[in-house]
């Protein structure tokens, strides 16, 4: 019987697939290159600069697909929801926040089955955050 060789594409986390924190650094960076120039979703960032939440965000997308664990060990559970309920999530704000994604995504050059394994849980994960009525 054939083996697979150990870290062959099946045995790879999405993480690993992609590319590893590399990619999903530029992913976020470029997601909050973005929001800095967006007077709907700047202000729902409390920092005076975005660093922080760029961090958070890479981090737990990074553990979400297979990466490091830092984001849990750091910050314990994500609590998604809970953590935006602060602020006013409603259509608008659902879709700033994808179209700043959907460019970032774009200019990682992912494989169309990756780029869609991607986009739609990043299309589920905004639907889910809206908390407000338009």
């Amino acid at each position: 019987m054939n083996k697979i060789p150990r870290g062959t594409l099946q045995e790879q986390t999405f993480y690993e697939q992609v590319g590893g924190e590399p990619t999903f650094r530029r992913l976020v960076h470029r997601f909050y290159q973005g929001v800095a120039e967006d007077p709907l979703l700047r202000p729902m960032y409390p920092e005076e600069d975005l660093g922080p939440a760029e961090e958070r965000l890479a981090l737990f997308l990074m553990q979400y697909w297979g990466g490091p664990r830092t984001y849990s060990d750091n910050r314990g559970h994500p609590r998604l929801r809970m953590r935006h309920v602060p602020f006013k999530v409603d259509r608008a704000a659902h879709d700033a926040w994808l179209k700043h994604m959907r460019d970032a995504v774009d200019s990682l050059e992912l494989s169309p089955e990756h780029e869609t394994q991607l986009w739609n849980y990043l299309t589920y994960a905004a639907a889910s955050m809206i908390n407000a009525a338009d």
